[in-house]
């Protein structure tokens, strides 16, 4: 195998999928366990959401990090404070597991962006799409099991097994992580490290027309996801009908086959192809409108909605993350990505933050039928004229050429 599917690749992908496990089962647990120990659903949310939030913070600062200092030192580190913060869960109340969140949230900015940015500089540009892909496939796999062993590993009152299982996944992304190999970066330049340069790109979200579009349009959606990660759990029990487990479940399936099978439809020529993100959105304001009217139609709406759900996530994060790595300007690409993927980070955390309150004033079907309204508007957001794209795609790819 060459490529995106190598062998050096291959290891990078298995590692994200050790580093991933955690949250896997993580995301049934704490809602569970937070519910038992008498929190609201907005305290529940606060705490699920300081993991992405603090990511947000810190995506930025590790593109310019990594770049600067390289990844193989970064790496370590943080696998080694992301051990500590799953011993935490082990040991500890709820405010335990908010600070357990937030050194997660640290540790995943700097690990993923470590490898997002290393399959993006190692790969060709036609093979990108595919590469991001594959790591984002890795990430979701532990997905398909993690939720249904979770919630068995709750109702049988197992907790002594999690926390031995926490700590064999901390240890065994550890060894596994040190044992990864990275090729040397070339020195970056006086531009690429500058930190005036990091503080400049925070305005490129508005001025940058191509990162303002896929910014709102990944916000929107990841708003969408983090509600299902953060309280389907919970939103499963008040259900007459269906399993959250399942749900979960069959999302992280449809995420993982999609991913793959569909992998070399996603667009890789850095072309804005309105329709196909149009489309995209218009699954999750499907999926989250199932959702909500599963708790009147019953369990079959629900898991429909977990198929569509899964479709959009596996499509839409890859979609524009390849999209952005043609058009951004070459020098601040790394940083300008890690803002792009701040902004999906920030989504999910408001998908507990913001979206807790809603639940606990209104109720869970009402919360996600208004992220299906949110998604709506997404869909039309998306739309671009053919014409005026095409002129804007045309000079970026005679930038790249040395024309202009």
């Amino acid at each position: 195998m060459s490529g995106a599917m190598s062998w050096p690749f291959l290891r990078l992908y298995m590692l994200a999928l050790l580093y991933f496990s955690a949250n896997a089962l993580l995301n049934v647990i704490i809602p569970l366990q937070g519910a038992a120990w008498g929190a609201s659903s907005t305290t529940i949310g606060l705490v699920m959401g300081a993991y992405m939030l603090t990511t947000m913070f810190f995506r930025p600062w590790a593109g310019h990090l990594i770049q600067k200092h390289g990844p193989v030192k970064v790496l370590r580190l943080v696998l080694l404070v992301n051990g500590t913060a799953l011993i935490l869960y082990t040991c500890t109340g709820l405010g335990g597991y908010l600070m357990a969140r937030i050194l997660q949230g640290i540790c995943t900015a700097f690990f993923s962006m470590a490898l997002q940015i290393g399959i993006i500089d190692a790969l060709p540009e036609k093979e990108r799409s595919q590469g991001i892909s594959f790591y984002s496939l890795f990430t979701y796999i532990p997905g398909v099991i993690g939720p249904v062993l979770a919630l068995g590993l709750w109702q049988t009152g197992g907790m002594d097994s999690f926390t031995l299982i926490l700590v064999a996944i901390a240890v065994c992304t550890g060894l596994f992580g040190y044992s990864v190999k990275m090729d040397k970066e070339k020195a970056p330049s006086e531009q690429a490290t500058s930190r005036s340069g990091v503080f400049h790109s925070f305005g490129q979200i508005v001025k940058n027309r191509f990162l303002f579009r896929c910014s709102v349009l990944m916000l929107s959606a990841s708003i969408v996801f983090g509600a299902v990660t953060t309280f389907m759990p919970l939103y499963g029990e008040q259900l007459n009908s269906g399993s959250a487990g399942i749900y979960l479940m069959l999302q992280a399936a449809v995420v993982v086959a999609s991913r793959f099978v569909l992998r070399k439809r996603i667009p890789s020529d850095g072309r804005w192809h309105s329709w196909f993100i149009m489309g995209t959105m218009l699954l999750v304001t499907l999926a989250s409108a199932c959702i909500s009217l599963s708790s009147e139609l019953g369990s079959m709406l629900l898991y429909a909605g977990a198929i569509l759900m899964g479709i959009a996530q596996a499509l839409l994060y890859p979609t524009l993350t390849t999209y952005l790595s043609f058009v951004l300007p070459s020098p601040n690409r790394n940083v300008l990505i890690g803002l792009f993927i701040a902004m999906a980070d920030l989504g999910v955390s408001l998908g507990g933050v913001a979206m807790g309150p809603i639940a606990d004033y209104l109720s869970y079907s009402t919360m996600y039928m208004i992220c299906a309204i949110v998604s709506m508007m997404m869909v039309i957001f998306a739309y671009e004229r053919k014409g005026g794209m095409a002129a804007s795609n045309s000079y970026h790819i005679r930038e790249r050429e040395g024309d202009v």
